[in-house]
């Protein structure tokens, strides 16, 4: 191996800097002669690194040393120095004990230490020169210094020449994996967060020293957990891996536009959490093109393996010291901001504002509540009756949750179930949901109530869910309901969220005898087409349709055409907030089955519920 091709185990293609720091200009001749000309391998030598590594490494080219010269303590230590400045840094320095008129070895030694403690060391020095108390008294116990004793020989000096610059090598290549492995996100390679909150109050102090602002773009992306619960952590950590790239490349794609600061860092947080540092703006605005520019280029669609996937995102901005005179109230006041753009659809960012403080702290206490909404046993559900128009009689029952917090009072589904939906909480609230219907109708049955079929709403994170269908199949065994009495509703949007995952699910409680209703029909955009190939029994037409009836709102013949294609596909029809008796005479007349709302029953308890049907069955005989 010749010198230009020398390569080191764990610093490639770097030669090892060695500095020789001796007053003699003959002991720089020897050194020259030992350490800067090649020597052939000594098998020895090879023996001894492999004792001590470890590692049979290939046979290193001795001679492939930099190595300087200084004739003065003062000297070496200035020439250390300056080579760590220009990130060269000496792995090695020879010192002489006795170097008048300057400092001596151990003042040197001491010298070199304080600005670049990593160097190895080899103190050269005749019997006499000191004691091993005396140096442990100025400098310490250290593992960096080796004592040569005068006079040395060519391989004492090879020996530790290549077996110090390997211990050197090495130490730093632990210390940076240590270091990535602490600061760095392990998926991403980006910055992590401890890295991130480190550099942000470095930088939250120095901007309040010198007036200037910046920014912290807090991001988060929206229905991350649905991707991980329908196409797997896989497919999630490539996306994860693929967004963090794209994040990078914006901010760098953004110089043109606007003008970066070497201070300006994107990191995961965690999860599917993000955020942006922007050190020194000139201007606000600053920020917001970069959160437009991230937004969009997240939102362009992502191929891992099989799969196509879109993500959209939402940026909550503060701006500091304005928004914030420490770390924890910066990020606190960042999320505030996300989560106030995330409520208003997706690739959606704000500045931070003070009034937002009071609508999160509300959604924070409705969210720490929920948590224990069940534990405490605060939720209940009530029925709502549909009713035949043609006979009177119940034809079923949709199963509403309740939420009743001592508190809080009584909260509204339209509440509480998005903050569920957003959180994963859906999915414990969704079971307990389905646990309840399917007691509560096995024990009507059992009591000899009529019981016609009993609908229970399943939110689109709980259908594509991994463990959902075991999850019904627990609760059909454990409360023995017949599946045939089960209807289970999804709203018209979730077909078009994930029309292929929604529609493998469905099939499937086909297979088990459930039924299955599209709740909210008319409000979205689903397929004539697909509608007729999925495996659903009933469409439940949106109450906004029906309350336009007799208004002059062009809704009667939309509503007509609707019931009509029901009947073409064989499928149900149940009508949504009826509350007049206009309404009931328009949906007779256009031979709609079936309605539901408060003209008929409002929602009720489930003892309420039980007399309600006692009574309708015996109206009936």
């Amino acid at each position: 191996m010749g010198e230009e091709e020398c390569v080191n185990t764990f610093e490639a293609n770097r030669r090892h800097r060695v500095l020789v720091i001796d007053d003699t200009p003959a002991i720089h001749e020897d050194f020259r002669k030992t350490l800067a000309v090649s020597e052939p391998t000594d098998k020895g030598l090879l023996d001894m690194e492999s004792e001590l590594f470890g590692v049979s490494a290939p046979e290193p080219d001795l001679g492939s040393f930099s190595v300087d010269f200084a004739s003065q303590g003062r000297e070496g230590v200035d020439m250390a120095v300056r080579a760590k400045a220009e990130e060269l840094p000496y792995a090695l320095a020879f010192v002489d004990g006795r170097m008048p008129p300057g400092m001596d070895g151990i003042e040197t030694i001491r010298e070199l230490w304080q600005s670049c403690p990593d160097l190895q060391i080899v103190l050269c020095t005749a019997s006499a020169d000191y004691s091993w108390r005396g140096i442990q008294t100025v400098l310490g116990t250290s593992d960096n210094l080796v004592i040569l004793k005068k006079p040395f020989d060519t391989m004492e000096v090879l020996q530790l020449t290549h077996a110090l610059t390997r211990k050197w090598a090495l130490s730093r290549e632990i210390k940076g994996r240590l270091y990535k492995l602490a600061y760095y996100d392990s998926l991403t390679d980006l910055p992590n967060r401890t890295f991130f909150l480190d550099r942000l109050e470095y930088l939250l102090k120095t901007n309040k020293r010198y007036g200037h602002t910046g920014a912290l773009l807090f991001l988060d992306l929206d229905a991350f957990k649905r991707i991980n619960d329908s196409l797997g952590h896989g497919v999630g950590d490539e996306l994860l891996k693929v967004i963090s790239l794209r994040m990078l490349d914006c901010l760098r794609g953004m110089v043109p536009v606007v003008r970066l600061d070497s201070g300006d860092m994107a990191a995961r947080l965690g999860g599917d959490e993000f955020a942006v540092i922007l050190s020194n703006l000139e201007q606000p605005d600053t920020a917001a093109n970069v959160a437009l520019r991230i937004t969009e280029h997240l939102a362009r669609p992502i191929t891992v393996g099989s799969h196509q996937v879109s993500v959209t995102s939402s940026i909550g901005i503060t701006l500091f010291p304005q928004d914030g005179e420490d770390v924890e109230t910066l990020m606190k006041n960042a999320d505030l901001a996300m989560y106030n753009a995330k409520r208003r659809g997706p690739n959606a960012f704000l500045f931070y504002r003070d009034f937002m403080n009071v609508t999160v702290r509300k959604r924070l206490a409705l969210e720490h509540h929920l948590r224990r909404a069940i534990a405490e046993n605060e939720l209940s559900l009530h029925y709502q009756p549909q009713i035949n128009l043609t006979t009177g009689q119940v034809v079923g029952l949709e199963a509403l949750l309740r939420w009743d917090n001592p508190e809080l009072g009584m909260i509204p589904p339209l509440e509480f179930i998005p903050i569920a939906e957003e959180n994963g909480l859906i999915i414990s609230i969704g079971e307990w949901v389905l646990r309840a219907a399917c007691t509560q109708a096995k024990a009507w049955l059992d009591q000899g109530v009529p019981l016609p079929r009993v609908g229970v709403n399943i939110a689109l994170s709980q259908l594509i869910h991994g463990g959902f269908l075991a999850m019904v199949d627990d609760v059909l065994a454990e409360t023995t309901l017949p599946p045939r009495l089960l209807e289970m509703e999804i709203t018209e949007s979730m077909l078009m969220s994930d029309p292929d995952g929604v529609a493998r699910v469905l099939h499937k409680l086909r297979e088990r005898g459930i039924k299955v209703a599209i709740d909210d029909f008319g409000t979205g955009y689903s397929s004539l087409g697909r509608l007729r190939d999925l495996p659903i029994d009933c469409l439940k037409i949106d109450r906004c349709f029906i309350r336009g009836i007799s208004m002059g709102m062009r809704d009667e013949p939309i509503l007509n055409a609707m019931i009509g294609m029901a009947a073409a596909l064989d499928l149900r029809v149940v009508a949504e907030g009826v509350e007049s008796a206009g309404q009931v005479d328009f949906l007779r007349s256009s031979h709609c089955p079936e309605v539901q709302g408060f003209l008929f029953s409002h929602p009720l308890s489930a003892s309420q519920a039980e007399i309600f049907l006692r009574d309708n069955s015996r109206a009936r005989e």
